[in-house]
């Protein structure tokens, strides 16, 4: 039996009381990142074989059925606000479209032709990464996306939670989090979903680290899209240049981004980053 599958170690849930529940919850919880941490070296070895290709100008692709999908979409989501990327940098693709997103679409990941046309609405990039999530790592959806981008001539990778699964042998770097049991048995939007949210935070943090997009720990790139944010990109060029709040204001104003702000700063004044 696959071990996102396994019965849970707990039995008898109904009859606990809340506290007991939600100490039992965390207790497994705390497992994930100690599961991940056994990953590292897998995971560096996508990141690195990503990078380069994204420089040559390759996208990164997240494939996925329900949680698994929504995840990919979560975290691609967030990369063109955080680092100021385009929108088509890295994209998530989940069975059944974007209706998915909120309400499951029957039989969708049940589908394994369907990928490959979805990723091939974006265009072909030799240079492109089709990274496949499935909890079980047996979705047909994503195990047909991946056969065919690996068949196209793309890296391809997975993020799965059961050892040596059917997903696992299709692309070339796996990454397999074994988390154990769910505390409600099979509910692998739990434990597994939390293990790959943390493998897909490495993932496309340290990429966009390495393709520049980030200045000693800062989002040099963000977008400026509120109050908080503008405030934020305020006091990050009071810190790098030392302006007072008004100047760092004013050259933000002018330049638009924080990055484009303080480089104009350091030529204008001759000393450079």
């Amino acid at each position: 039996m696959n071990t996102t599958e396994s019965s849970s170690l707990y039995d008898n849930l109904e009859q606990m009381d809340i506290f007991s529940l939600l100490e039992k919850i965390n207790e497994e919880d705390k497992k994930v990142a100690f599961a991940v941490e056994k990953q590292i070296k897998e995971i560096e070895a996508l990141v690195e074989q990503i990078v380069p290709r994204m420089k040559k100008g390759g996208r990164l692709f997240y494939i996925g059925a329900g949680t698994s999908g929504r995840l990919g979409i979560l975290d691609a989501s967030e990369c063109p606000p955080t680092y100021g990327v385009p929108h088509d940098w890295v994209v998530g693709i989940i069975a059944g479209g974007d209706t998915a997103i909120r309400k499951a679409v029957e039989n969708a990941e049940d589908d394994s032709n369907q990928a490959w046309p979805d990723i091939q609405k974006f265009g072909f990039n030799k240079e492109d990464t089709v990274i496949g999530i499935a909890a079980s790592g047996t979705t047909p959806y994503v195990l047909g996306g991946v056969k065919a981008a690996r068949e196209a001539g793309l890296l391809t990778g997975c993020i799965t939670c059961n050892d040596d699964s059917p997903l696992s042998k299709e692309v070339q770097f796996p990454i397999q989090v074994v988390v154990g049991p769910e505390f409600v048995t099979g509910s692998t939007r739990m434990k597994a979903g939390t293990a790959q949210k943390l493998v897909l935070n490495m993932i496309s943090t340290s990429t966009m680290i390495k393709l520049g997009r980030v200045k000693g720990n800062k989002m040099v790139d963000m977008q400026l899209s509120n109050k908080k944010l503008v405030n934020r990109g305020i006091r990050m060029i009071m810190e790098a240049t030392g302006s007072p709040e008004n100047e760092a204001g004013d050259l933000l104003l002018r330049y638009g981004s924080v990055r484009a702000a303080v480089e104009a700063f350091f030529q204008k004044s001759g000393t450079g980053l």
